[in-house]
């Protein structure tokens, strides 16, 4: 073997040691830093923007609230109050909306007879986390909110809003307010409370006077080991979808969420449908017609009839008088 073929061996020969030996590689190169990577700076989502509020109301062209909820009307919250459960589901149904009913069912109610409509504020809450929530009070004192954050989404509230919270069903340990937050809430919104969670104080909350509580039960423990996550998200109330801005209807037979852009629908048919049954239930007891008679089309004849009901009962119905001349002025042509 000649002197260069000698070294092309040797050549070859350290080359696979190296690539075989990679402290040999480490030793040989050169040590390159790990880069250093810091962690991005997130804010917890304690309040909702009004763009995000718009995102998932983009459906209401009126107008809107401070934070971006839709404003319904102070009129047709009031006439929502009239509007049976039923109807109100049944419209949302026809319209595409399945998921917006919660029954009665596993909810204590302090005023089962008495309606709780308005525009709906949301507020999520969720086991404590130490990490997370640091990070939430420490954002909720930077927006120079006061307090626990259980009294954050209360500051919130205007006339004619219901705070609903879902509080993950929990009820030791899990009281979102006592009577002292009742009498904030009833301050500010004139309305009540749905919240998926526990109560405190329960005697001191009944005293006041047309507040309206939903709640899963009453428990004299204090709030512990729970933190609030979010104000004005879509959140889950039983079965249902609840949405910030949403018109609440809740009544002994459930609670019914009715996205703001249909409130007028629900509250028009509702009308209309509340008169026609007044009638039908009249004439049935009067047997002057048939449960086939009325439950079909109606004829002509029974159309007229129902015309001059209208005409003969206008101040002794419950609706207004302006929904009984929409229906005098339309054709029934369904009916």
């Amino acid at each position: 073997m000649n002197q260069s073929t000698t070294r092309f061996a040797i050549a070859i020969l350290l080359a696979v040691l190296w690539a075989g030996n990679p402290s040999a590689q480490l030793q040989g190169a050169q040590a390159q830093p790990a880069p250093q990577v810091s962690a991005p700076t997130v804010e917890p989502p304690v309040i909702s923007s009004p763009d995000l509020v718009m995102q998932v109301t983009s459906k209401w062209t009126g107008e809107r609230m401070q934070d971006g909820r839709p404003k319904v009307s102070d009129d047709l919250l009031k006439r929502m109050r009239n509007v049976p459960i039923t109807m109100a589901w049944g419209i949302l149904m026809n319209a595409g909306y399945h998921n917006n009913y919660e029954s009665a069912i596993g909810w204590e109610i302090t005023r089962p007879d008495q309606a709780l409509v308005g525009r709906v504020l949301t507020a999520q809450y969720m086991p404590a986390h130490p990490d997370l929530n640091e990070a939430i009070m420490k954002q909720g004192k930077a927006e120079g909110r006061i307090g626990n954050s259980n009294s954050w989404p209360i500051d919130m509230l205007q006339k004619g809003d219901v705070y609903v919270a879902d509080g993950f069903g929990k009820i030791v340990d899990g009281t979102l307010i006592g009577d002292n937050l009742a009498n904030s809430i009833y301050a500010k919104s004139g309305t009540g409370v749905i919240f998926n969670a526990g109560v405190r104080d329960l005697e001191g909350i009944e005293e006041v006077q047309g507040f309206n509580v939903w709640h899963k039960g009453a428990d004299p423990s204090y709030l512990k080991e729970v933190m609030l996550t979010a104000i004005n998200v879509p959140i889950r109330i039983g079965r249902a979808i609840a949405c910030p801005g949403d018109i609440v209807l809740a009544k002994k037979e459930g609670i019914v969420f009715i996205p703001p852009q249909l409130a007028e629908k629900v509250v028009l048919e509702a009308e209309a449908i509340t008169l026609k049954d007044a009638f039908g239930h009249q004439r049935l007891r009067e047997g002057k017609y048939t449960p086939g008679q009325i439950d079909r089309r109606w004829t002509p004849e029974i159309q007229e009839d129902f015309r001059g009901w209208l005409k003969e009962n206008r101040d002794k119905l419950t609706v207004p008088p302006e929904a009984i001349d929409r229906v005098l002025n339309s054709t029934m042509r369904n009916w």
